[in-house]
């Protein structure tokens, strides 16, 4: 139930769906207040959501800063958390998402020694398509760009932040690995919550932030300042998404 509700939450909390019922109530009210003042709110929101400096500035706050490579130590394994990507059955074919920075950032880690195992956590996060389980492709690719299957840990029935940390744990332990030295690798502005619910359940991580949308200078030129960016809107959408997930987490327990 908590997965479902969650989905619907997600949906509601969409800019571009309050912006769009702004709208419709502009379009369909009969009262000229009433239409005037959706109008002006759905033009506001919409400019106020679609601006790239103000995103910036509330990911700066928000995100968890990276690490630099001279930082990191040796680890038993990296831990990716799933949201990545889809699956495309008519080509057999992985269509990777923006979080896909998490396992590419991974493979770089493996490669150069940093982490002795790629340990992906992650199910399906679709209700349409429960049984297409993001860690089965996952280990598929791992196994194209040369990784050995040996090096492959992989969970696949997680299908939140919360059932990776506790499906991760349950993995470890049948492994043997009732402590070890694991570094967390998800987006920035997912690390607060991952980091939570993995201490929360024993497992001590060190965060490595990824895919992070605030850069390490501020940009004052007139576009960014200014002119409405679409994928701001979508940048928003995964923002509140967490803020409501890790109020949520909080509230429960998890984190």
């Amino acid at each position: 139930m908590f997965f479902y509700i969650s989905k619907i939450l997600s949906f509601l909390t969409m800019p571009v769906v309050w912006v769009f019922a702004l709208m419709l109530i502009a379009l369909l009210s009969k009262n000229p207040k009433r239409k005037k003042r959706s109008l002006i709110w759905a033009i506001s929101l919409f400019y106020f959501f679609s601006n790239a400096f103000i995103l910036d500035e509330v990911n700066r706050a928000w995100e968890v800063p990276g690490m630099h490579y001279k930082d990191l130590q040796t680890y038993d394994a990296g831990i990716v958390l799933g949201g990545i990507l889809e699956y495309d059955m008519s080509f057999d074919r992985i269509k990777f998402q923006h979080g896909a920075d998490r396992l590419f950032q991974a493979i770089e880690l493996y490669k150069t020694g940093v982490i002795k195992k790629v340990f992906f956590v992650g199910g399906s996060g679709s209700i349409e398509f429960p049984y297409l389980k993001e860690g089965m492709f996952v280990r598929r690719y791992l196994l194209t760009v040369g990784i050995p299957d040996k090096d492959i840990w992989i969970e696949n029935e997680s299908r939140n932040t919360r059932e990776n940390a506790v499906n991760a744990l349950a993995f470890l332990n049948s492994h043997d690995y009732q402590s070890g030295n694991f570094l967390l690798i998800t987006s920035a502005y997912h690390m607060r919550r991952a980091t939570g619910c993995f201490n929360k359940v024993g497992i001590k991580v060190t965060p490595y932030s990824v895919e992070r949308n605030a850069g390490p200078d501020r940009r004052y030129t007139l576009d960014h300042l200014l002119v409405p960016n679409v994928q701001t809107l979508m940048w928003w959408e995964a923002l509140i998404h967490e803020w409501i997930g890790m109020t949520i987490y909080k509230i429960k327990g998890y984190a």
